[in-house]
């Protein structure tokens, strides 16, 4: 007896340790958070009381040595390449799981999960070349000059398609194994156990899946740097040049100077509001779906 209660008490002392540290280590990302979000306020403040924030959106273009500071060129070039890239990699990312989970042989699942994951760890920069070199080319070939759109938001597309296979894989295992053998019972083929019962059952994962795809897509700098053509206007066809606000922050950081140095910081503010905000969405979203 006192053996089980000196166990019992030991293992009490572990549990409230490692409650400490993690409420210790969340406290520590949510600083840090913060900490981020602020210094790019502060250097953002410059530009934001000097310009105003309508000029980010009212002036016609970004010519900062001209005195032209416009943001919505660019804002407009970042939601249709993340658009694309979702509106291709969701379906894709989740046709790929329900492969892997129900229609694959197992070596074969296997073999194609280690190649999802192998997608995932591939740097961008890499992603970026191959576009460059293969993946525009064939676009020119069916309208010039092949940097564009449409070059942007495939390789964007084949970025977060881990993301959205692998974590939607997560949630299709959670859904319980009851669900798909009753549906078994009542005669429901595959695709119908499927679309009825396995889907809706992880709706919640799934949608968290392509949320957290879409802030990769909304951030991603390097490879769509090397493949939209970095142009400066309002897309109007998916062949047409573009250039995305985190572009434009990593091509002219390096020597930008006063107000068009904290313009740079106004532009990331807006990325950072704009991923707070699908954040927010999310938590909203997946407590409505699961109380649904």
């Amino acid at each position: 007896m006192r053996s089980s209660a000196h166990s019992t008490s030991s293992r009490s002392r572990t549990d409230r340790l490692i409650e400490q540290w993690a409420r210790v280590c969340a406290m520590g990302a949510g600083t840090i958070v913060v900490f981020i979000v602020a210094a790019v306020a502060i250097e953002s403040w410059s530009a934001l009381t000097q310009l105003g924030p309508l000029r980010f959106l009212t002036d016609p273009s970004w010519y900062p040595s001209e005195g032209t500071f416009g943001l919505a060129p660019m804002l407009a070039g970042t939601l249709a390449a993340t658009t694309l890239a979702v509106a291709i990699a969701a379906p894709i990312g989740v046709l790929s799981a329900l492969f892997c989970r129900f229609y694959a042989p197992i070596p074969v699942a296997g073999m194609y999960r280690k190649l999802v994951e192998l997608l995932a760890g591939i740097p961008s920069v890499v992603y970026g070349f191959w576009g460059l070199t293969t993946l525009v080319p064939l676009i020119a070939a069916i309208r010039a000059p092949g940097a564009s759109l449409l070059a942007g938001g495939l390789i964007i597309a084949l970025m977060i398609v881990p993301t959205v296979a692998l974590l939607t894989e997560g949630a299709i295992m959670s859904v319980p194994v009851s669900y798909t053998r009753a549906a078994a019972s009542l005669g429901l083929t595959r695709w119908g156990t499927l679309r009825r019962v396995v889907l809706p059952s992880a709706r919640s994962g799934i949608f968290t899946a392509v949320l957290l795809a879409t802030a990769r897509a909304i951030g991603e700098t390097m490879a769509v740097l090397m493949v939209c053509g970095n142009v400066v206007q309002t897309p109007h066809t998916v062949f047409d040049p573009i250039r995305t606000l985190t572009a434009n922050i990593a091509l002219e950081m390096a020597y930008a100077m006063d107000v068009h140095r904290s313009t740079l910081f106004v532009a990331g503010l807006v990325l950072a509001a704009a991923v707070i905000a699908l954040v927010a969405f999310a938590d909203r979203a997946d407590a409505s779906l699961s109380d649904g």
